[in-house]
């Protein structure tokens, strides 16, 4: 499937990009080839492959989940720039 030039220059308005002359034909040539790799990708027949399918055999990394002491709440507050009791205090985001 060949894009023409007006394809390019449409697809590049939408991304924003400024392109030369020069770069709307290479781009012609190289968005062909990746739609044509696309629509040979597409010929492969995949109706016994299952949609979670991996190439490599993958398994969960698990750990243990071991409770740890936190930090005193005075040591971590100690550091706010703005702090209200115990929380930390911060600017607001959304105007009412």
């Amino acid at each position: 499937m060949a894009l023409s030039r007006e394809e390019v220059e449409h697809i590049a308005r939408l991304a924003r990009l400024g392109i030369t002359e020069a770069d709307k034909d290479k781009f012609c040539d190289q968005l062909s080839n990746i739609l044509e790799q696309f629509q040979t990708l597409e010929e492969v027949d995949t109706n016994n492959v299952l949609p979670t399918a991996q190439v490599t055999d993958r398994q969960n990394s698990m750990r243990e989940d071991n409770i740890l002491p936190s930090l005193p709440q005075d040591a971590v507050l100690s550091n706010a720039p703005w702090r209200e009791q115990e929380y930390f205090r911060v600017r607001a985001v959304l105007e009412e």
